[in-house]
């Protein structure tokens, strides 16, 4: 019989731990040879394809298009067409008491634990106990026939439903602990009772389409439901029972909006001229979820403002010099299209030879700083969905052509999403220009692990003054951010000298 394989989510860089299903490029019951691209994933940075390691046939899909899997989660199976489909079905049903099939991370699944803990923690004993049911025969009232190994109906804390649910359970004498609730955390809701009555033999009429004209109200007791101070008093003087009233307030409380909730549905003319009130005073608000990468990027950042001590120092730049040699270039070799960024970035690499010291990651688990031999250099560059540093590796033994390229290289495929995770994970030294953006002066926020990030604003006409007399010059102010763990004031201040002195004799990065 031939073999039964699966492919998963890589593993692309040491700092993945999910990937996120972003498009199929081949469907179910196509063949396909090793290398072929199968699926697009995207990760906290990049979007990248998936290549089949094997040759063979895709049976089946498991994880969808937007579907979240931890590194090694299964996404697929494949058979050769000799393999049926119900063996294909059985090998995946396999899976499905697994942990990397699930298509769920664990910051999802961590996410679910701390919401459903405080909803747990509201359930109260809303009547009081009752013993459960001895009879051995189906309970009848009407349309409903609830077998008897769901009968014994008591109040249990700790179990989740919702209030129609809990008062029709008490109403036809079902036991809820015995009833799995498929809603968030585990509620339950009237179609799972409706399903478990029905799967052991009994009669559960389909109550959603039962309309009665007005919604039953809970008369159990409500004062021990965890709710606002405003919330309660609300509901006291609408007459509104909290056990009616969704929780979504923290801790798992109720809320004044979810009283105004209840009442705006009983009282719909008094909820449309209040709503339309809203409208008209309130500006609209469009909510967007953020994305792996703005995630990313904003847990990356907030640890280093965090964890690193910054201090930044600050100099102004004289770029006529290296601007007329970038404008000499580009006319006499037209082959080569030198930005001033590209400039920038050679004189920082000759800087970093010059003060090694400074190109540096720091190892915050064991205490220990890395100096690099060469310069890698992050340039922080924007794309669709946030911000992505691709590294200029070895710049200091690159020619300023070799820079130009790669740059250009390295931005178009970030924006595309194609760059590999050694392109643009690691770094000894970063580089943010706004300059085109026209600021004239910022902060940057260092790139941990590295220790130091060097802000470049726009080259701009200003009055300086040479020899006592006042000129004109293209001037650029850079801040040089700094881990004081591991760079002093000092030491900063070297490396910014020499990163000076190279870019206003720019000859010497040519040598």
């Amino acid at each position: 019989m031939s073999e039964i394989k699966t492919l998963e989510i890589p593993k692309w860089g040491l700092s993945m731990e999910e990937g996120t299903i972003a498009q199929w490029l081949i469907q179910e019951g196509e063949q396909f040879s090793k290398g072929q691209e199968i699926c697009e994933i995207e990760t906290t940075k990049i979007v990248n394809v998936l290549e089949a390691p094997f040759e063979s046939t895709l049976r089946k899909i498991i994880a969808q298009n937007g579907d979240t899997l931890v590194v090694g989660g299964v996404i697929a199976i494949c058979a050769d067409s000799q393999v049926s489909d119900a063996e294909i079905d059985a090998f995946a049903q396999t899976l499905l008491g697994g942990t990397t099939a699930a298509p769920q991370s664990a910051a999802a699944e961590a996410v679910v634990e701390k919401v459903a803990a405080p909803v747990e923690n509201k359930v109260q004993p809303v009547a009081p106990v009752k013993s459960v049911s001895k009879t051995t025969q189906p309970a009848v009232q009407g349309s409903y026939v609830v077998p008897a190994v769901l009968q014994g109906y008591q109040v249990i804390e700790g179990i989740f439903t919702t209030p129609h649910a809990l008062k029709l359970a008490e109403k036809h004498n079902v036991n809820l602990s015995a009833v799995v609730g498929t809603g968030r955390a585990g509620r339950i809701s009237v179609k799972d009772i409706q399903s478990a009555v029905q799967s052991a033999g009994g009669s559960w009429p389909n109550v959603q389409h039962q309309a009665s004209g007005k919604s039953v109200k809970s008369t159990a007791d409500d004062r021990q439901v965890a709710a606002t101070p405003v919330a309660r008093r609300l509901a006291k003087q609408w007459g509104i029972n909290l056990h009616d009233c969704r929780a979504s307030g923290s801790r798992g409380r109720i809320c004044k909006e979810d009283v105004e909730a209840v009442y705006y549905r009983e009282n719909p003319v008094q909820g449309q001229n209040i709503a339309e009130h809203q409208q008209t005073e309130t500006a609209k608000v469009t909510v967007t979820a953020m994305n792996g990468m703005r995630k990313a990027i904003a847990s990356r950042l907030q640890a280093a403002k965090r964890n690193a001590p910054h201090f930044r120092l600050t100099v102004d730049l004289n770029v006529d010099a290296i601007q007329a040699l970038r404008q000499q270039i580009n006319a006499t070799v037209p082959q080569v299209k030198l930005s001033i960024n590209d400039m920038f970035i050679k004189a920082a690499a000759a800087a970093l030879m010059k003060v090694p010291q400074v190109n540096v990651q720091f190892d915050e688990e064991n205490q220990q700083v890395l100096q690099f031999s060469q310069a890698d250099i992050s340039v922080a560059v924007a794309i669709e969905n946030g911000l992505i540093t691709p590294i200029i590796k070895a710049a200091n033994s690159k020619s300023l052509a070799e820079i130009s390229n790669d740059m250009r290289d390295l931005a178009t495929r970030a924006k595309t999403g194609k760059l590999a995770p050694d392109e643009f994970q690691g770094g000894s030294f970063s580089i943010s220009n706004l300059g085109m953006l026209g600021i004239k002066h910022f902060d940057a926020i260092i790139n941990p692990p590295q220790g130091a990030i060097l802000a470049l604003g726009a080259a701009e006409k200003r009055a300086i003054i040479v020899n006592d007399n006042i000129t004109v010059a293209q001037m650029v102010t850079a801040t040089l951010s700094c881990d004081h763990r591991v760079i002093d004031g000092a030491l900063g201040a070297q490396f910014l000298a020499a990163f000076k002195q190279f870019v206003e004799n720019p000859a010497l990065i040519l040598v």
